[in-house]
């Protein structure tokens, strides 16, 4: 028998509001332009029982990533809904767009995963009609917040692959390091002709395949932290991303005060620090360092062959670093957990700010609704992911 303070929590920031995930269940409550609070709680289902593959390591962390990823896709959706059943019309939906591209495209940043085991039950908790009347109003706002889900996966796909690998491909024919082929430069500098024709047979010889190794794939890596940290850094100028924040330290607040056994209150889960060493983002640097390796294996002399195996070596990448982290995870006093948790300690100085109040309230409210989901007593607590 498992104590109740040993249930392993986590969540992510929606619009103006919380996602909290328990092992078994999740809940949702988000604020309303008139302060009340709107909240949607379900059970999880039990995939692993349904279907036992994904028991197996390596694909049971990208089942639990893509479950996490759907779930958060879920929780925007329901967010949206209720932050425009006042105002649905297109051109004041336009207006949280920027916001809930930006979330979607973070979104990974926000959630902290947790494996799924749990009976397949559904249950709506809410205050009054307001859910209900939300589903209606924001028809709008759940197709803007599903365009913006596809912009996200297309936008991460070229920011964090195609240009990383372009761009290092440029640099190392360009310094000539390692393998970098010099035939095509040498004939695109001897060709003489218009404009256009040098543009394009320079543009050919930038293109020509190196084939990736340790280094290459160093330069790579570094260049998609690089672009992912000005990304984060510019989104968190945006005002409505700022309030995303806001609710994402507040996730965390109420997650440190429940693990410390503390009665949720917001006296209470405002004495903790608004970054937590299992949030999502702990999970880039382990991604990063994986993907160097794996990359440095897995290797073609076509940029064409290249680019697809980065694309579809994504699942793998997942797997094995949810593995790593899982592993790391079971005694998070570790040195090596706070040795691989330590930059997104760093990183969430970014993705979290100090929520007000009332924020925290919210981010308690859905912590306690998600617990009201849970089977009494005998939990047993899910991994670390």
């Amino acid at each position: 028998m498992k104590p109740e303070k040993e249930i392993i929590v986590g969540g992510q920031a929606v619009i103006e509001g919380v996602m909290m995930r328990a092992p078994n269940s999740y809940a949702v409550a988000v604020r309303r332009q008139d302060g009340s609070i709107v909240t949607k709680a379900e059970r999880l289902p039990k995939l692993a029982e349904k279907y036992p593959l994904l028991r197996i390591p390596v694909l049971r962390g990208g089942a639990v990533l893509i479950h996490s990823m759907l779930l958060g896709i879920k929780a925007l959706n329901f967010s949206a809904t209720v932050a425009f059943e006042d105002q649905p019309t297109e051109a004041e939906i336009k207006k949280i767009e920027p916001a809930l591209e930006a979330a979607a495209v973070t979104g990974a940043l926000m959630t902290t995963a947790h494996a799924i085991e749990a009976p397949h039950q559904f249950e709506l908790v809410k205050k009054g009609d307001a859910a209900a009347k939300s589903e209606a109003a924001g028809a709008g706002a759940t197709a803007t917040a599903a365009g913006s889900i596809v912009f996200a996966l297309i936008f991460n796909v070229f920011l964090f692959i195609v240009l990383p690998l372009l761009l290092t491909n440029f640099l190392f024919i360009y310094f000539g390091w390692g393998n970098a082929p010099q035939a095509a430069l040498d004939r695109a500098a001897a060709v003489a002709g218009p404009w256009y024709r040098e543009a394009w047979l320079w543009l050919q010889a930038y293109m020509k395949p190196v084939r990736p190794s340790v280094a290459f794939n160093l330069v790579d890596g570094l260049i998609r932290m690089t672009f992912f940290l000005a990304m984060i850094f510019s989104f968190s100028l945006l005002r409505d991303i700022k309030r995303v924040f806001e609710y994402h330290g507040a996730e965390h607040k109420t997650v440190y005060a429940w693990e410390a056994g503390d009665e949720l209150t917001v006296a209470n889960a405002r004495r903790y620090p608004r970054q937590h060493p299992r949030c999502g983002t702990s999970f880039l640097m382990v991604v990063m360092l994986v993907s160097i390796v794996l990359f440095s294996v897995v290797k073609f002399d076509s940029l064409a062959l290249n680019l697809l195996t980065r694309i579809a070596l994504i699942p793998l990448i997942a797997g094995l670093s949810y593995e790593i982290i899982r592993a790391a995870g079971k005694k998070e006093t570790s040195s090596f957990f706070s040795l691989i948790t330590r930059p997104g300690i760093w990183l969430q100085n970014l993705t979290t700010r100090e929520p007000s109040d009332d924020q925290l309230e919210v981010a308690i409210y859905a912590l306690k609704e998600s617990l009201k989901l849970e089977p009494p007593r005998d939990v047993e607590p899910v991994p670390l992911s």
